[in-house]
């Protein structure tokens, strides 16, 4: 009986990946890697090759989730077939619904997680982790369609007083990857419509790019001041602070460079 692996790849690079990960995959009769749900900084196939000593096929949009998709589970069903994920496995949907359907064609499914921006975004910024909200994903325009969904989901959580963490969309097989300043002008442009307060010129925003990386960037202030920074290639996102702790406004100040005037507008706590 054959089974379907899949596995984290972390954040930065090939070396990210665990032990445990590097053995499966070593181990494992076809390994493939995941070019389509997001991207690793610095991470190159000839690299990652080398470190598992052996080739590696990469899995586009119609493996994971298009007419090829069958072909890959056909091979699961006798074989051990690796899946090297981006980050930690499971947090884009696309590899959950490729995990039922091998599920259902009686594949065995194991998972070996690796660090995502989900889980390193507290460390990244210094906000605690239990603060934050629902998360969501700001999408490109379809068509001349813009998403709302964000700008609810942030009000949503800004109501409550928690932190919301914005992925960004990345479209691997476009070769377009969201970047904190596009993102902070479609927020712009909805709340221009809707007026509801949430993206207005003086809300304090964190965007994030390439964690884990050695080049990666936190820098935190008003939305007016953030939205022409240059945070550098992708992966980029953004993190709207609910109320903050005064724990997280050093954080933010010392770790991120946001004025002290910008996050005493925010939070509850004192220092007695």
């Amino acid at each position: 009986m054959g089974k379907l692996i899949f596995i984290g790849l972390g954040l930065h690079g090939c070396k990210s990946i665990s032990l445990r990960g590097l053995e499966e995959a070593r181990r494992a009769d076809e390994v493939y890697l995941d070019a389509y749900t997001s991207i690793i900084p610095g991470l190159r196939v000839e690299e990652l090759e080398e470190l598992l000593g052996r080739g590696v096929r990469t899995a586009s949009r119609k493996l994971l989730e298009g007419r090829e998709t069958r072909k890959l589970l056909r091979s699961a069903v006798e074989k051990t077939v690796a899946l090297l994920v981006p980050g930690d496995p499971f947090v884009a949907t696309t590899h959950i619904s490729l995990a039922l359907e091998a599920v259902d064609l009686g594949i065995r499914v194991e998972v070996i997680p690796g660090a995502s921006i989900a889980s390193a975004i507290a460390g990244a910024t210094g906000l605690q982790i239990y603060k934050f909200g629902r998360s969501v994903t700001v999408t490109y325009p379809e068509e001349g369609f813009v998403s709302e969904v964000p700008y609810e989901v942030v009000k949503e959580n800004l109501q409550r007083g928690l932190h919301t963490l914005l992925y960004l969309d990345v479209r691997v097989d476009e070769g377009r990857f969201m970047s904190v300043s596009e993102a902070l002008r479609l927020l712009s442009e909805i709340e221009e419509r809707r007026r509801d307060g949430v993206f207005t010129e003086d809300r304090l925003v964190v965007g994030v790019a390439r964690v884990g990386a050695p080049d990666s960037v936190v820098k935190a202030g008003p939305l007016k001041s953030m939205i022409d920074v240059d945070f550098g290639g992708p992966p980029h996102s953004i993190v709207v602070p609910g109320r903050l702790h005064f724990m997280e406004k050093e954080a933010l100040v010392k770790l991120a460079g946001a004025p002290r005037s910008a996050v005493e507008k925010h939070g509850w706590g004192t220092r007695s």
